[in-house]
Order: C-alpha cells, then structure tokens, then sequence
C-alpha cells in the first residue's frame, strides 16, 4: 500500500507541472482557433511541425544530459509555432521547429538559454525562409476572443508564477497606446480596440511570462516588461513596421543576463523526480545573500 500511495502521489504532482497547463490552454486555442477562425493552417503542416520539433528534442538530449528527458516544453514551443508561423509550403513549418528546439541548445548564457524558443523560430523563419509570415491578425479583435485567452493565460501564468511580468507588459505597453491615443485626438474606441487584440494577450500570457527566459528576479522581470513594452511600441507605433511584439521580445533578450546580474536571484528550472516533472528553482548566484530574492519565485508549486 505505500509504494502503492508513492506512486499514486508522484503521479498526482506531476499535474503540478505549469507545462501541462500551457500545453492545454495553447491546444484550446489551436484547435478553436481552427474551428472557429480559419487559421488557414494545413493539417500537414502541423503533423510536420510536431515531428521535427519532438526529434530535434530527442536528439538534444545527447547536447545537455544532465538536462530531464521531457518532450513537454518541445510540445508547447511546436503548439506556438502552429498558432503563429503561416507559410505558403510544407517545408517550412518542420525547418522553423527544428531551429527553434536547436536554440536552447546553442544560446545559452549561465545556464539558461537565452531566446525564447519560439519568438527565435519565428524571427528565423520569417528572416531567413522564403513564404513565411507571423499572423498575429487571425485572431481579431474581440471580448470573447479577449476573455478566452486572458483566463487560459491566467491559468498558466499563476501556475508558474509569472503574472508580474505579463501584467506589468500590458500596463506599460497599453499605457504607451492610450497616450497616443490621446496625442493624437483619437476617439477611446480606438484604444479598447487595441485592447481586445488575441494576438497582444497571447504574446502577454504565453511567450513574454516563459520562466526559462525570463529574469529571475520580480524587479528583473520588471524591467524586462518595460524595455521590451519600449521597444515594441517604438517598432510599431515609431517605426511602423510589423511584428513589433515578436521582434521586441527577440531584441531584449540580451538584457536578461543583465538583469540577472543587477538583481540576483534563483534560477527557475523543470526538474525530473522519478518520472515526475515538476519544477523546482535553484540558487543561479552562489555568492548571493541568503535574504535576495527570497520570495514566491522560491517556492515550489502546490
């Protein structure tokens, strides 16, 4: 009965993981997204898409073997890159996966990789393959649309205790908009429009909040959200070029090691007890006193 009671424990804390949440609300969303919305993505790419990401992960693990064997963030970058990437060809679904997974691998600072496996996917993709675009307008503007992704967003930020920079992105980021508005004598409508954009909200929930890319610590992932807001809003609202949210998140992930300097603190990490992926976090700075940054970013998940 104990071993029996072990097991059944182990297995119950695995939906701990905030990965499982991530790959479920991100699968709502495809599959409505789909359904609903006419993504205009073909089932092969898809299949693609998922086959190249799970294999170069696979084939990662020979790169960094101290590393757990879990196919559950490959899964959540794949799902992204299908909400995301359009391309006018079959080949660049798989070939974008495949770069996307391999960067963890090959940018890495102090133990953490430094982009965000798939804002560098996308940035390869539409750099680099001919045919390939970021479809951030599929989504639309709506308060249903609106409502659905910031409750799954919320459900995956909290599990993984990053709400502070998601939220702290949209202030200064819609702030920015709102005083635009304002500047330029537009009616409100305007900025509620602006609001209600999926595209913004999911950016917000599901790429900027990743905890392996992040800042470690609160004030970190403060001013992360602020640079990466500045930056966004520059390239869109300044530079009027498109993409603005994808390229601003690229760009500021060379600060992240800054920030982890200036602010000390533990280093977020998915560990692997027994077959059970949990999360856990660890000191990234030996030399750090024991009262820095000692706050929820030191718990673990209930």
């Amino acid at each position: 009965m104990d071993a029996f009671s072990s097991k059944l424990k182990l297995w119950t804390a695995s939906f701990a993981d905030p990965r499982l949440f991530q790959i479920f609300s991100l699968g709502i969303l495809l599959a409505a997204g789909a359904y609903f919305r006419d993504f205009s993505l073909r089932p092969e790419q898809v299949v693609l898409t998922f086959a190249a990401g799970l294999l170069t992960q696979a084939a990662c693990w020979t790169l960094t073997p101290s590393k757990p064997r879990t196919l559950r963030s490959a899964v959540i970058t794949c799902l992204s890159l299908t909400l995301l990437l359009r391309a006018d060809n079959l080949f660049a679904h798989p070939i974008t996966a495949a770069a996307a997974i391999l960067s963890k691998s090959l940018f890495h600072f102090r133990g953490k990789h430094l982009f965000n496996p798939a804002t560098f996917g996308l940035i390869f993709a539409i750099v680099l393959i001919p045919g390939t675009w970021v479809s951030p307008g599929q989504w639309g503007q709506g308060v249903a649309i609106a409502g659905w992704v910031v409750m799954l967003g919320m459900l995956v930020t909290n599990r993984a205790r990053r709400g502070d920079i998601s939220w702290t992105f949209l202030a200064f980021y819609l702030g920015a908009l709102a005083l635009r508005v304002e500047s330029l004598g537009q009616r409100w409508a305007v900025w509620t429009h602006q609001l209600e954009s999926g595209a913004l909200l999911l950016f917000a929930f599901f790429m900027i909040s990743d905890p392996m890319t992040g800042p470690n610590a609160r004030r970190g992932r403060i001013a992360h959200a602020a640079i990466v807001a500045a930056i966004a809003y520059a390239w869109q609202a300044r530079l009027y070029h498109t993409n603005g949210l994808i390229w601003a998140l690229f760009i500021a992930a060379v600060c992240v090691p800054l920030w982890d300097a200036i602010w000390p603190a533990h280093k977020f990490e998915w560990t692997q007890n027994g077959g059970d992926h949990a999360f856990k976090v660890r000191s990234a700075n030996p030399a750090s006193r024991p009262g820095d940054s000692r706050s929820a970013d030191s718990r673990r998940a209930a």
